[in-house]
């Protein structure tokens, strides 16, 4: 898919917007599965040279940015994964974000490796990170990325596979499905989730 830019001129709204990544912190996280929302903050980051810096009222650390005629807060929550929703609902306080202008980029399990899913609202699947952020902004109707990671092989926990480091097989694709990704979030601000979702599913 075609890269949009961080500053598209088609971007419409002027509400502030958020994007976050999911993922735990620390080094021993950084390479797993449970991290893809992390990495894809970090290709959006990237895409303005931006660096990230701790916005210590909501816990997480933040870079601040435009797309189109909105501000934009890329975020990564510095709390575990099952605490996910206290920073979001800061920073949505803070930024005076609404829901609906919520990114959520998120590994998935029910989705095959390298897939992208776009939606609005809907259940959290399992997924602990979600089930906080519904919780803390009292609603599901943010806007998800779910970005496949695949079932685990035979009998093995999900909770376990989840935070083990992609294959050496799934590394070789890995750059790109994070970079599609971003662009997915992006997509999602200044399109629109229908249109949005014309894009990326037919891949």
């Amino acid at each position: 898919m075609t890269s949009v830019s961080v500053d598209p001129v088609s971007a419409e709204s002027t509400a502030p917007a958020l994007i976050v990544g999911l993922g735990n912190p620390g080094p021993q996280y950084e390479k797993t599965r449970h991290n893809v929302g992390f990495m894809v903050a970090d290709a959006l980051a990237g895409r303005i040279g931006g660096a990230f810096s701790s916005h210590k009222k909501s816990n997480s650390d933040v870079v601040q940015a435009r797309l189109g005629a909105r501000s934009l807060i890329i975020a990564k929550p510095r709390t575990f994964m099952n605490l996910s929703g206290q920073p979001v609902a800061a920073l949505a306080r803070f930024f005076s974000i609404e829901p609906a202008n919520i990114v959520v980029v998120h590994d998935e399990l029910d989705i095959d490796f390298g897939a992208l899913r776009l939606k609005l609202g809907g259940g959290e699947g399992g997924h602990n990170g979600l089930r906080s952020i519904s919780q803390h902004l009292s609603t599901k109707d943010y806007l998800r990325v779910r970005v496949g990671v695949g079932r685990p092989p035979g009998r093995m926990d999900p909770a376990s596979f989840v935070l083990k480091p992609f294959s050496a097989a799934e590394r070789k694709d890995l750059g790109v499905v994070v970079e599609e990704a971003a662009d997915a979030a992006e997509l999602l601000l200044s399109a629109g989730l229908e249109a949005a979702q014309n894009r990326v599913h037919p891949r």
